[in-house]
């Protein structure tokens, strides 16, 4: 059984996300069905990209909530229909013992999917956010942990927000 939690960026442009969903895919398809098992906390971006990309592929998707309050702020707009269609396909679902989503219920949420992942796939652009319960800490929290870590940013990602993205590419 191979687990493989995923972390990575909320803020990917519209223009993002078929190079993320594919690269995520052939990732992911390395792996026969019957032994893939997804970890994600099905946030906007890669983490819902990911989760998909499991789903569509036969294999077993965790899902990890960071805390009680955890859809009411994540899933907001379009990304609620996402979110709900993924946590009624989720196989198990974690739920973090904090009331209210932050830095801490994040970072418990990232202990969690690194004491079970035997892979880490970060969609990330290599940037230091410094910011506990983030990608680049999870993705250090993992090395240090001797996880292996994939990192995943194909020609054509980039974030809403940042130097490299075109203003006109929304979602």
């Amino acid at each position: 059984m191979a687990t493989i939690a995923v972390t990575g960026h909320v803020n990917l442009t519209g223009a993002s996300l078929p190079h993320v969903e594919e690269a995520l895919t052939a990732l992911l398809s390395r792996y026969p069905a019957a032994e893939l098992t997804g970890m994600s906390c099905l946030a906007p971006g890669a983490d819902t990209v990911f989760g998909d990309a499991v789903v569509t592929l036969g294999g077993r998707l965790v899902a990890v909530l960071p805390s009680g309050d955890y859809r009411a702020r994540m899933a907001q707009g379009p990304h609620a229909a996402a979110f709900d269609r993924l946590l009624e396909a989720a196989a198990e679902i974690e739920v973090m013992p904090y009331r209210r989503a932050g830095t801490a219920a994040y970072a418990a949420a990232n202990r969690l999917l690194l004491g079970r992942a035997e892979l880490l796939v970060a969609v990330w652009d290599g940037g230091a956010g410094g910011r506990q319960g983030g990608t680049g800490d999870a993705v250090a929290a993992a090395r240090a942990r001797g996880i292996p870590v994939e990192v995943v940013w194909p020609a054509g990602a980039a974030r809403q927000g940042s130097a490299r993205h075109d203003p006109r590419d929304t979602p």
